[in-house]
């Protein structure tokens, strides 16, 4: 639920229970990733819904893009979810940058993925040490190659094999969306 020096209104949460994937987003989170990440001081609601436009425009974009091995969102719900009641994703973005920096920011592929993991940019207020991913799904804009992804990918979670539930097979998507 909101952070109560955050929340804007008292509106209560919405249920969920017709949804078939739900994107978890917290202030709290939001807050976090505005001052310490993008060291604003102090974030408007104008920055704040920026960042929530950028990361459902990446959760989106292979709906809208064409790509090599593009896993939509129905793939994802497909073959990621394990159970209908497990439709709850953190969302994660990489590279983060304001929108007043117009500099371009080239990074690597395996640069993103440890940005991806990191809990500086979860979108909600949760520790990965309390518990262990199901599944992830990595989506990659840009040119880059499919090896390279799949290579860096593989290596990250036989490194943190632990972080991850050991009874789904296979628990890693990515997508490369142009």
């Amino acid at each position: 639920y909101p952070l109560c020096a955050l929340a804007v209104s008292d509106e209560r949460p919405v249920s969920t229970q017709s949804t078939w994937e739900t994107f978890i987003i917290d202030n709290e989170a939001l807050y976090n990733i505005s001052h310490n990440v993008l060291k604003q001081m102090e974030p408007t609601y104008a920055d704040l819904n920026y960042l929530i436009s950028c990361v459902m425009a990446g959760v989106t974009c292979s709906l809208r893009f064409p790509g090599k091995l593009n896993g939509d969102l129905r793939k994802l719900g497909v073959n990621l979810v394990p159970f209908p009641r497990l439709h709850f994703f953190l969302v994660s973005q990489a590279p983060l940058a304001s929108k007043e920096n117009t500099g371009y920011q080239l990074v690597n592929v395996k640069e993103l993925v440890n940005q991806v993991y990191s809990p500086r940019n979860f979108f909600s207020n949760v520790k990965p040490d309390d518990g262990k991913y199901m599944t992830a799904s990595l989506i990659f804009r840009g040119p880059m190659k499919t090896q390279e992804v799949d290579e860096i990918c593989e290596k990250r979670q036989t490194a943190n094999s632990d972080d991850f539930v050991e009874w789904i097979p296979n628990n890693m998507k990515t997508s490369i969306v142009e």
